[in-house]
Parts: structure tokens; C-alpha cells; sequence
């Protein structure tokens, strides 16, 4: 792969150097070049030693599997079906709650009426999910959706 032979609209020139999007193996690969290779030549990968060295690891993985024509395996970013599910969760619970629900309003949207209990609501567990949730939805909106960008790894989410 030629770099320089990259389309027009997928290699940018900034004041930091050059900016490349590789659609390659069935994904767009964004990288960082502070200046352009010369054609044919070897490319070396820098990567900070911070706290996202696990993430740009992998992500240099993908690249390079991309570029031996291997399946690339799962974006570094990617989270879980169950992850995924917890965080629509929250967010519609806090969405109830900011509109003015209690939370067994709350848990008989998000749960189904049938699954909340007429008796015991107070003890109930999922009484304890849905304040749970409508929680992790406020630290959602109070910025640690920032912390989406930062994965921790599987089951490590942190909204805090």
C-alpha cells in the first residue's frame, strides 16, 4: 500500500503533519503520519505509553491484520451486547426521570408492567436496578459519557 497514492479525500495535510483514512478489510483505519513515507519504504508504529496504550495497541492489530488481508477481529472500542443494553437502559431511565416519573413508573416502561411487583416495590430488586440506572444515566449526562470513549475492557465500564 502506497500512502501517497491515497484519493484526495481520504489524506489531509494539517499543520501537524498528515492525516490518513485507509478503508481497508472492511474498515476505515485513521492514522497519524508526521510526514509521508516514501514509497516502498518501512513504517514504523509509535505509540504512547498513556492510558489508552491498550486500546492504540490493538487498534495497530487491526491495521496490520488489515494489511496481511487477515479478519481483523472485533474494533478495540466495541462493546458488548450486554454493555450496550445496560447503557440504553440508563439513558431511558433518566429520561424518565427527568420528565417527572417515580421509579416504579420508570421500571414498568422500561420493564414491562407485569415484571413490577403491586406489593413489596419498596424491597424489590428491580426497584434497586431502576435507581441504579436512572444513576448511572446521570453520571451519563454530567460527562462521564467521556468515559465511553476510554474502554476499560470487557465488563470494566466506568461512567463516573
Amino acid at each position: 500500500m502506497d500512502i501517497a497514492k491515497l484519493a484526495g479525500s481520504e489524506l489531509r495535510h494539517a499543520p501537524d503533519g498528515w492525516h490518513a483514512i485507509v478503508p481497508l478489510g472492511g474498515a476505515k483505519h485513521r492514522l497519524w503520519l508526521p510526514e509521508l513515507p516514501a514509497s516502498g519504504s518501512l513504517v514504523a508504529v509509535d505509540l504512547p505509553l498513556d492510558r489508552n496504550f491498550d486500546i492504540r495497541l490493538r487498534a495497530a492489530r487491526r491495521f496490520r491484520r488489515a494489511l496481511e488481508q487477515r479478519p481483523l477481529g472485533p474494533s478495540p472500542l466495541a462493546r458488548s451486547i450486554l454493555t450496550r443494553r445496560r447503557l440504553i437502559l440508563a439513558l431511558r431511565a433518566l429520561d424518565g426521570w427527568l420528565e417527572g416519573n417515580s421509579y416504579r413508573q420508570i421500571a414498568q416502561g422500561l420493564f414491562g408492567t407485569l415484571r413490577v411487583p403491586d406489593r413489596g416495590w419498596k424491597t424489590d430488586n428491580l426497584r434497586s436496578q431502576t435507581i441504579r440506572l436512572v444513576k448511572m444515566g446521570l453520571r451519563l449526562m454530567r460527562g462521564g459519557y467521556r468515559a465511553l470513549l476510554r474502554h476499560k475492557g470487557k465488563g470494566k465500564y466506568d461512567a463516573s
